[in-house]
């Protein structure tokens, strides 16, 4: 139940914009994942996910979902009945700087692959710095132009 809730509010975090409490969050959900397979974006992806699993109620979720010049790490598009929430796009980075995922996010022009859709959209950056070991997240509001 710890775990469910914890995701819950890292799924709240987001929607209020806060990249701190996310970070902390996913800080959490690597503590319930094996250290020892800790050491690549994979890696990260998963315990990004264990973090968001509460995010399966309300949002579809896609990996590796191509649009633009490459694949958006993380989609999550609203169900039907939650249209009002904002979709989610992450990126993840590992060992790099948590503000390159988002300008990786426009400059690849990820969002393109959701040019069909007309509601919100939170771009969100997840990164792990193997030498200080801490989560760093930025979330942004997209304006489609």
């Amino acid at each position: 139940m710890t775990a469910i809730r914890s995701s819950r509010e890292a799924l709240e975090a987001v929607w209020n914009q806060d990249a701190v409490k996310v970070a902390e969050a996913v800080e959490r959900a690597h503590y319930e994942t094996s250290h020892l397979q800790y050491n690549d974006e994979n890696a990260l992806s998963y315990t990004v996910s264990l973090a968001f699993y509460a995010a399966r109620n309300f949002y579809t979720v896609f990996r590796e979902l191509p649009g633009g010049k490459g694949f958006a790490d993380l989609v999550f598009l609203p169900k039907k009945q939650y249209a009002h929430r904002p979709a989610l796009l992450i990126e993840l980075k590992w060992n790099q700087d948590v503000d390159g995922a988002i300008r990786q996010i426009k400059e690849k022009k990820y969002c393109s692959a959701l040019e069909d859709y007309k509601g919100n959209m939170l771009l969100v950056g997840i990164a792990y710095d193997k030498k200080t070991r801490e989560h760093h997240c930025v979330i942004e509001t997209w304006k489609k132009e």
